[in-house]
């Protein structure tokens, strides 16, 4: 690892499988180095994978399979723009259909347990209107969605 800033991201042991997934679902995204550990360790035996390098939407991350009872919270989540309804859909469908749950506003969490945000450029445009009631119907109208469909977020944003 030469970079300065690494996000570093906790698994139980299933750094690798986390990592190939990301590879394979996001743009500018690769599995890198895989590091096996030098000894035993508490979560790990002499040669399982410690640490794996990747990068996710050109973000650079390390996987650590620090073991069990660290989990995942909303605290820190991919938030990743979308350009269009397509777009949104298949990163989407591909964390909940590769064993994610859904969540409100365009939150959702991989099997995993690592939050995502598929957040649509129109949504952040609509939120952020200069018109405060514009912006409010579009706030309103994504408060009741989980997946979020641009359309309606477009036609509550018009009114």
């Amino acid at each position: 690892m030469t970079r300065k800033n690494t996000i570093c991201l906790w698994y139980d042991g299933n750094a690798l499988d986390a990592a190939t997934f990301y590879a394979k679902t996001f743009p500018d995204s690769a599995v890198g180095a895989v590091h096996r550990a030098p000894g035993d360790y508490p979560a790990g035996k002499q040669g399982n994978v410690l640490m794996v390098e990747f990068t996710v939407m050109g973000i650079p991350c390390l996987g650590l399979n620090g073991g069990p009872g660290v989990p995942h919270t909303d605290a820190f989540s991919f938030q990743v723009a979308t350009d269009d309804q397509a777009e949104t859909d298949r990163l989407w469908n591909a964390i909940i259909d590769h064993g994610g749950q859904p969540s409100a506003c365009g939150w959702c969490r991989d099997k995993w347990g690592l939050s995502w945000q598929i957040t649509p450029r129109a949504l952040t445009a609509a939120v952020t209107d200069p018109d405060p009631a514009a912006a409010k119907r579009a706030f309103d109208a994504m408060m009741g969605m989980t997946r979020i469909d641009i359309a309606a977020i477009e036609a509550a944003r018009r009114g």
